[in-house]
């Protein structure tokens, strides 16, 4: 299993069924020394706006999320369904978790 940090889209019944074809249980955490940005990704539909978790020189800001635990054939599926503009890397969230998060590639 493993542990997926969800400050976005992740977040929505409608995405986790449409990407997962489930519902996932989760709970609130933090991401400490990171903030929230802007980003725009071009779609089938031209450009949308989204954000993007990225370093903060603030270390108290943080971003709310949910912590999901998921299976690694989940991790593939979430992997798909970000977009190129994101990578994803392993942080410790407020809790102490070490879990993945998608953050601006």
């Amino acid at each position: 299993m493993e542990q997926i940090f969800s400050y976005g889209t992740l977040q929505s019944k409608e995405i986790q069924m449409q990407v997962f074809n489930k519902l996932l249980t989760g709970t609130p955490d933090q991401l400490p020394g990171y903030k929230l940005k802007d980003l725009k990704i071009e779609e089938e539909f031209g450009m949308a706006d989204y954000f993007v978790a990225t370093p903060s020189e603030n270390p108290s800001d943080e971003v709310n999320g949910i912590l999901f635990t998921i299976s690694d054939e989940d991790l593939t599926k979430a992997d798909q369904f970000e977009s190129n503009a994101y990578k994803r890397i392993q942080i410790t969230l407020k809790s102490g978790t070490t879990a993945w998060i998608y953050i601006e590639s």
